[in-house]
């Protein structure tokens, strides 16, 4: 049986179906920049030396390789230059990659690890999930081994991951329904809640601690407390989806309820048009995936940004109305 979060932020037995909001969930506070592309950049001193041969790689339309760092990516720690996004999945024909500045939250999705190939996505507990025809890559990203990393907290954990791999750990925040703030500045103080029903308090209980393993701490914690309905609220929401930005998120709040993050964009250069990729985790907690287009078998894994009256994703239907972005 699947596990989802009940009204008290605990897990309950369900079936096997859509991310279910939690009743104190995360907001990421800092702005969404806009979207990411292969420029041709020198790589980092911590980049591997040997690029990927020519062959391995699916740029496409003229793109030069793209390089990633893999110090940004704390959780792996090194990967094959061939496996990152940008560098496995090619823009639709005529198609440019979105530019966005290095550093930017864009780039930093451009540039995820996939892992090689295309394995099964799996659950938290190592069984396969049951729906292994939707995806198109599974991101190299852990799932942990709790049912915690579901849908929206897959979108939680990137916009968190980017934001302590640029530095600006101390600025990631989120808001618990309750409106408390719980910030990883204060968690790193050494404070941690105590959750008794819609009240939370913060206490000075532990040592300070500003490390990498605090903050999968701090995130684990807001996993818990976390949902599609408060991350929603949480959210601007776009005026003109035809502008689709990477980092943009697909979500529907509610019990059930669901959301997909935009991991890239690609723009074509005469009419402008916009096309993109999504990522999402789903129930019970599973690997961080690619999704494939299922109404559009020659565009697909990209979808396009005219959308009509809504988004068909191989387990969900998004309205228009349901884009946001960070604020």
């Amino acid at each position: 049986m699947a596990r989802r979060k009940s009204v008290s932020g605990r897990r309950e037995a369900t079936a096997d179906t859509p991310c279910v909001a939690a009743p104190l969930a995360a907001v990421l506070v800092l702005a969404c920049l806009v979207a990411a592309s292969c420029q041709d950049t020198p790589p980092s001193p911590h980049t591997k030396d040997t690029p990927p041969p020519p062959a391995a790689l699916a740029t496409g339309n003229g793109e030069r390789p793209c390089s990633a760092d893999p110090a940004a990516y704390r959780w792996l720690g090194s990967f094959h230059q061939a496996d990152i996004l940008a560098n496995r999945i090619a823009p639709p024909d005529g198609f440019m990659r979105q530019q966005s500045p290095p550093e930017s939250f864009g780039y930093w999705l451009q540039r995820l690890p996939l892992k090689p190939g295309l394995p099964a996505v799996r659950l938290h507990d190592g069984r396969a999930a049951s729906n292994q025809e939707a995806h198109a890559a599974v991101i190299d990203i852990d799932v942990g081994t709790g049912d915690l990393q579901q849908c929206a907290d897959a979108v939680i954990r990137l916009r968190g991951e980017y934001l302590y791999a640029m530095g600006m750990g101390q600025q990631v925040s989120f808001d618990f329904t309750s409106g408390d703030e719980a910030s990883f500045r204060q968690w790193s103080r050494g404070f941690r809640p105590t959750v008794h029903g819609n009240r939370v308090q913060w206490t000075r209980s532990t040592a300070a601690d500003d490390s990498y393993a605090a903050f999968r701490q701090y995130l684990r914690t807001v996993f818990t407390y976390a949902g599609t309905m408060s991350l929603r609220r949480q959210l601007t929401p776009v005026a003109d989806p035809s502008q689709v930005q990477i980092g943009d998120v697909f979500i529907q709040g509610g019990s059930p309820g669901h959301a997909v993050i935009v991991v890239d964009v690609a723009i074509h250069p005469e009419t402008q048009h916009r096309v993109f990729l999504l990522a999402q985790s789903y129930m019970p907690a599973q690997d961080v995936h690619v999704l494939k287009n299922p109404h559009d078998g020659w565009l697909s894994p990209w979808y396009s940004a005219d959308m009509g009256s809504g988004l068909h994703t191989p387990q969900w239907e998004f309205a228009r109305t349901d884009l946001r972005r960070f604020p």
